[in-house]
């Protein structure tokens, strides 16, 4: 059975990123049901961040901040060598993220002296999926890079889906969550997801602070609240982490069973999932599909996956590795995959990304969660103008300049002369009056 469909490019080199796949959702009734949602939260604060957790995730919240004792109950109920994997990925991605972090910088210039000061932002919101796929990885990709910009006050939000042993719903997020959350020492859990978390933070309640930035993966709902909040200018944020995406540009040297994985592998987070097989060997179609279907044979949530690669699973054939590297930097990947031969040099060539995974050996599963470099990735072909998470997310650039006498004289005809191109006097008159003497 053929669950991929085929776009043949080969010998049309056209822009094509009209015609690259991206999943079909319906806007207007999405943004309507956002809208009516920042609007309860921005009105009614807890009171209606309770109707809305009981409405979409079945829920009657006791307290919308989860207590520290639960937090701490979670963290003793680890599985030990879970909990050593959690301590290991915090530390990768720490280092990763120490490294990324940009330095502020002064120097003089023409008897001026200049700069940038990289002030870290005061309190940061991190959002965390807990419904299809509960997402401890994304609490330790948020937080990390925040707390290591120097962020003083992180809050992280999460649904209320958490279950016990027997699947029976405890009333707080998941508890893997809550106990990353708390090895994390995050200063606040917000038990409330969804859009509604996302008004939370930017509106504030009673039990939640404004926070001035909001990060983090999340469905479409989330994607278009932090739109909404962004464009009212309630709140920042890093971009567009919505849902998952995947290209592998892949030669013949790449393992059918290599790639079929990969494309599970991302299509397991949701129906929405976008997975793009660039390739100029034709000969490849057969084996993915026949791999496909042997590991969907052997896996869990095959209706998801089913459904994400017949809608949205796509084999581009092009006429050589350079067209793919053309292909692939127009769809803008949030996660780009490089299975080829000189698979390095291949991957520099691609300029537009999230992250790029290099090689046969490295699959994005390990971005996913414990190499070091973020998975709060932009999606939607947004990679072409926009970075992942990363330290300098939480940083606010605030350029400095501090000019002596001789400085002023040396810029002050160059400063006048564009006052007067640009029909602006104050400008020049602001120059000229430290020049004056009191009368």
């Amino acid at each position: 059975m053929s669950r991929l469909t085929v776009l043949d490019l080969r010998g049309d080199h056209s822009d094509v990123r009209d015609r690259l796949p991206r999943p079909r959702v319906d806007l207007a009734a999405a943004r309507e049901g956002v809208d009516a949602t920042l609007a309860a939260v921005r009105d009614r604060g807890d009171e209606a961040l309770r109707e809305l957790t009981a409405r979409f995730d079945h829920i009657e919240l006791d307290e919308v901040v989860v207590p520290d004792e639960v937090l701490q109950t979670a963290v003793d109920g680890l599985d030990p060598e879970l909990r050593a994997s959690l301590e290991r990925s915090i530390e990768r991605v720490r280092w990763f993220h120490e490294r990324a972090k940009p330095e502020s910088w002064e120097d003089e210039r023409d008897g001026m002296r200049m700069g940038v000061w990289f002030n870290p932002i005061q309190r940061v919101a991190v959002y965390v999926p807990g419904g299809l796929c509960p997402l401890p990885s994304s609490a330790i990709m948020t937080t990390v890079p925040a707390q290591i910009a120097g962020v003083e006050e992180v809050v992280l939000c999460t649904p209320p889906t958490g279950t016990d042993a027997d699947g029976n719903r405890t009333g707080w997020p998941d508890a893997t969550i809550l106990a990353t959350a708390k090895l994390l020492e995050v200063d606040k859990v917000v038990a409330v997801g969804g859009a509604q978390a996302i008004a939370a933070v930017a509106y504030g309640t009673d039990s939640v602070p404004i926070c001035d930035k909001v990060v983090g993966p999340g469905n479409l709902y989330v994607a278009l609240a932090k739109q909404q909040l962004v464009a009212e200018g309630r709140i920042g944020t890093e971009g567009d982490a919505g849902p998952t995406e995947v290209a592998i540009v892949a030669d013949h040297t790449a393992d059918p069973r290599h790639l079929a994985a990969d494309l599970i592998g991302q299509a397991e987070h949701d129906e929405l999932v976008t997975a793009l097989l660039i390739t100029p060997n034709q000969e490849l179609i057969a084996p993915v599909e026949a791999a496909i279907e042997d590991q969907l044979t052997r896996t869990k949530h095959v209706q998801r996956i089913t459904t994400a690669l017949e809608q949205q699973g796509t084999v581009v054939l092009v006429d050589d590795i350079d067209h793919a590297i053309v292909v692939a930097e127009a769809f803008g990947a949030e996660h780009l995959e490089v299975q080829t031969e000189h698979a390095r040099k291949v991957a520099e060539s691609i300029r537009y990304a999230g992250t790029t995974f290099i090689g046969a050996l490295t699959p994005v599963s390990l971005g996913d969660y414990a190499a070091g470099p973020n998975h709060t990735l932009p999606t939607s072909g947004t990679a072409r103008f926009n970075g992942g998470l990363t330290t300098s997310s939480f940083l606010v650039a605030v350029n400095f300049l501090e000019v002596d006498e001789d400085g002023l004289r040396g810029i002050a005809d160059d400063v006048c002369r564009f006052a007067d191109a640009e029909d602006l006097p104050a400008h020049r008159a602001a120059v000229e009056v430290r020049f004056e003497t009191e009368a």
